[in-house]
């Protein structure tokens, strides 16, 4: 069963970066599809960004050329470098696998049969 923990996780005013971390375990990052997706109080979890076992990336558009997802294969480690965060960006934050064979669109949750729980990003204007 393949395990994900996040962190990296705060309060940063508006403009300001974070950058997230997934620790994947009993499983290789680059096998499968990885994704981080995010959830804001009263609102259904969306797609943030993912990366395939081919490194092919994919963003949501209210995230391209401020967010950035990579992973370390050597440190079996996803990442999500966000820089010039708003505080429409805040929310929680979760670190999702699937089958790298999975031929849903990469921002359906439901395709997605692992999770983290989840680290909390909070911007603030």
């Amino acid at each position: 069963q393949v395990q994900l923990v996040e962190s990296g996780g705060g309060s940063v005013q508006a403009g300001g970066s974070l950058r997230l971390s997934c620790a994947v375990s009993r499983a290789t990052v680059s096998n499968y599809c990885m994704g981080w997706f995010r959830q804001a109080p009263g609102k259904e979890r969306e797609g943030v960004a993912t990366i395939n076992s081919d490194g092919i990336t994919n963003y949501a558009n209210s995230v391209k050329d401020r967010f950035t997802i990579s992973r370390d294969n050597a440190k079996n480690t996803l990442f999500l470098q966000m820089n010039s965060l708003k505080p429409e960006d805040t929310g929680m934050y979760y670190c999702a696998a699937r089958s790298r064979y999975n031929p849903g669109h990469w921002s359906k949750t439901d395709t997605y049969n692992t999770w983290g729980r989840g680290t909390q990003v909070t911007v603030s204007s």
